[in-house]
């Protein structure tokens, strides 16, 4: 499985989004508002779910975090660039 799989999966779980299948996330698509359309309440729990899952330290710079939360694939690309710090 690919990061970018396992992301897709940990998004809808911790979301519970029900009728989303990871097929349904595109990985370049924007994650908030246009797209899959989620709010900032679900930005901070995957945001605490990633911390958890890959001991990420999220910086305090909103708009840097706003870049990398932008789709699966700039997520992916960040966890990748943090563990391999």
């Amino acid at each position: 499985m690919t990061l970018e799989e396992e992301l897709k999966k940990l998004i809808i779980d911790v979301l519970e989004l029900e009728d989303i299948t990871p097929e349904d996330i595109n990985t370049e698509e924007a994650l908030f508002i246009d797209g899959l359309g989620l709010d900032s309440i679900d930005a901070l729990e995957l945001g605490m779910a990633l911390k958890k899952k890959y001991n990420l330290k999220m910086g305090t710079d909103k708009e840097e975090n706003k870049k990398y939360f932008y789709s699966v694939k700039t997520l992916a690309d960040f966890i990748r660039s943090r563990q391999n710090n």
